[in-house]
This record gives C-alpha cells, structure tokens and sequence, in this order.
C-alpha cells in the first residue's frame, strides 16, 4: 500500500504526464507586442502559421502595440499562467524596456519564465536607394560637415535599435539626429520616401524593401557579416572595431505557466528550427534561427538584463 506522500507524489505525475500528453486542447494566443509589418510581427507570425501545420494547434497571433513593445508586455504579464496565452518577446522590450520606463508593473526574470529562443538578427543601417549616402563613410563625413542635420528614424525610443544607433555615434564621434516612430514600418516608409536620411532596423523588418532594390544596407552592426546579407559590411569592417550589437526573439509565458507547456512549446519550436524549411523562411526575412533549452533561454534573458542596465544609463536615456 502506498504511503499518502508517496501517493501524492504518484498522482502528481501522473496529472503532469497527463497535462503533456492532451496540451494544447485550445486555441493558444501569441501576443506581438507591436504593430503589423515589423520584425517582431514578421517572425511571430511565421512562427504562429508553421505550428498551426505542423502540429494542428490554433495559434492565434494578436497585435498590441505601443511604449516600445512594453504595453503588449505587460498584457502578457497580466495574462493567466495556464500555458494558452504567450508573448514574442525581444531584446528591446524584455530587456532594455524596463531600464528606460518607469514604474512598469513586471520585471522581466520574476515575471516570465523563457519558452523558446527563435531567432536573432543585427540591426542594419540603411537608406533610400535615392539617397545621397553610399557607404558608412558617407554618412559620417555628412555628420562630422553638419552636426545634427543627418537623421535616421527608429522603431521608438530606446529600442535596442536606437540604441545601436546612439552607440554608433559615440563610436563613429558624430551626432546624428535621432527620429523615433511607433514601430519599424512607419519608419522604414519614412526613409523609402526620403523623410528621413537613414533606418536604422532590423534586418527582418528592413529585408523586402532590400530585396525589393528600394533600400540600400550600408552596414550591420554584429561582428560578422549576416549570412541573408553577406555583401553588407559590419559597422566594425567599415572602421569601428569590436562595433557588436544585435537582438533576439523568443517565446514567453507568464511566470507561473505549467512545466508541461512550456516544455511542449519548448519542444515544437525546436522541432521546427530544425526542419530545412524553417531555417530558410527565417533566414530569408533576415534572421539566423537558433534553438535553445527553455533553461537556456532563461539565463541568456537573465544575463541580458544585468548587461543592458549599464548601456542604457551610459547612453543617458529615459522614458517617462
């Protein structure tokens, strides 16, 4: 005869084997926290649509966007930790986010536990295929003839990929005049039409105009060359040594979520990294997949933000 502990202990295992085994039994809700077209949208949805085939899940993406991806965050953070609602999370809101704005209601490692790392990607500098600019060097002489005057537009402020552009200036000792947008696509229109000088992007956001010959990439800001642009030049090639900054996404649930679930998740996302089909649509929008254990995926997130904390008060940045 069993024990009671012993029996509990059975009986918790067997609840737990059962929860894996019928997960999901529901439609799941992917929050994006920002608007349509960008990158974060881009690679969410891929991702929403390859589960949906390969497993027969309804994975139900939704867009909230607003305050540098932190609004839709923090619906997350809100939401119930029954493993059906998760968030495409990134470097810029995860982790720079809650170094920039205060009194936001959630802290990304007490709050959230790491489901599945998906892909990562340098930030490009470009511009209109119309511009003036034709390499880096471009760019910096114009800035160092008139302080200020050059302009490059951002997802929003204090993005990591604002931030890449404010590192740029102190490595390339310019000053640049920094135009913020609600989201990479009202930026990247503002470029192709000449409102702006320079995009600084990510390369999944920036990749059909790319492609399409509209947009020309003066340099990525990783310190090799990106393998879906590898006749770009990284921004330390084009003079600025040890110039490394690139972003991440990846999977969240809130805090809390069954260990079933996420380990699922964990498990079918990884499957379809490894699928050739995968790697290719990824690699075409601009990103390098790469999978990781939720485990993994956990630490990287924790180091990120303690590293991050120093670069976001040394570039003197704060949002109200």
């Amino acid at each position: 005869m069993l024990r009671p502990l012993a029996c509990l202990l059975a009986i918790g295992l067997i609840a737990h084997a059962a929860q894996a085994q019928t997960y999901p039994d529901k439609p799941i809700r992917m929050i994006i926290p920002f608007p349509p077209g960008g990158g974060t949208d881009i690679l969410g949805r891929l991702v929403a649509q390859k589960l949906t085939e390969a497993h027969q899940w309804t994975v139900v993406p939704e867009n909230k966007a607003g305050a540098g991806g932190t609004l839709g965050i923090t619906e997350a953070a809100r939401a119930k930790a029954d493993g059906y609602d998760m968030v495409m999370g990134q470097k810029d809101n995860l982790v720079v986010g809650p170094w920039l704005y205060r009194n936001l209601p959630w802290e990304p490692t007490r709050d959230f536990v790491a489901v599945a790392h998906v892909a990562y990607t340098p930030v490009v500098i470009a511009t209109s295929v119309n511009s003036r600019f034709k390499t880096l060097a471009d760019v910096v002489a114009a800035a160092k003839a008139a302080p200020g005057t050059v302009t490059y537009g951002s997802p929003g402020n204090g993005t990591t990929i604002h931030l890449a552009g404010d590192q740029f200036e102190k490595a390339a000792g310019v000053k640049l005049r920094h135009v913020p947008y609600k989201g990479s696509n009202p930026a990247l229109m503002d470029a192709l039409a000449g409102n702006v000088d320079l995009l600084v992007s990510s390369v999944p956001s920036a990749m059909g105009q790319i492609k399409s010959g509209k947009l020309r990439p003066l340099a990525v800001t990783s310190a090799r060359r990106s393998t879906s642009l590898p006749d770009v030049p990284t921004v330390a090639e084009s003079g600025y040594a040890g110039f490394d900054v690139s972003t991440w996404y990846g999977l969240f649930m809130p805090a809390g979520a069954p260990r079933p679930a996420v380990e699922a998740m964990n498990g079918a996302v990884n499957k379809l990294l490894a699928t050739p089909e995968m790697r290719k649509a990824i690699h075409d929008q601009g990103a390098e997949p790469q999978a990781l254990g939720a485990d993994a995926f956990g630490k990287l997130l924790a180091e990120d933000y303690r590293k991050w904390e120093k670069i976001v008060r040394d570039a003197g940045v704060k949002i109200e």
